[in-house]
């Protein structure tokens, strides 16, 4: 859900990779994303990045460089991210086309949606459909 003042989402997914350079590779190649924002260290660890795509963002970073976050994320294990497309066939294909792991196809869903899912490089589940929560499908 937007923020109604600015109407900015208010709900931002975020990640630590091992190997972040190649994590916002695959996500801007292989799935569309536009690369907003990146910050790395002076030996260049990816210490904060924002991609987009539509009004959405998602944050990411490396593993293992430290701080609160870092540290009681050390262990996590893969997450799930879900992404409104308005084509996800023609999504799936640009992913497919550039290497992305295909869970599954693009498939319709008995609640009205078409989606389809991959899995990034370090083991993260994406989703990217044409269900949009809180809206009303038809």
């Amino acid at each position: 859900m937007a923020d109604t003042a600015t109407g900015a989402p208010t709900l931002f997914p975020t990640l630590l990779y091992r190997d972040a350079k190649a994590a916002i590779r695959q996500l801007t190649e292989g799935f569309g994303f536009t690369r907003d924002a990146l910050y790395e260290s002076e030996d260049g660890t990816v210490l904060h990045a924002e991609l987009s795509y539509g009004n959405g963002t998602v944050m990411l970073g490396s593993k293992g460089h430290g701080g609160v976050y870092g540290e009681a994320m050390r262990d996590a294990g893969p997450a799930g991210v879900y992404v409104v497309v308005q084509d996800p066939d023609a999504h799936h294909k640009r992913a497919e086309q550039a290497g992305v792991e295909i869970l599954t196809p693009p498939t319709d869903q008995e609640y009205g949606s078409r989606d389809y899912t991959a899995r990034d490089a370090e083991g993260n589940l994406w989703t990217f459909g044409t269900y949009t929560p809180g809206a009303t499908l038809s």
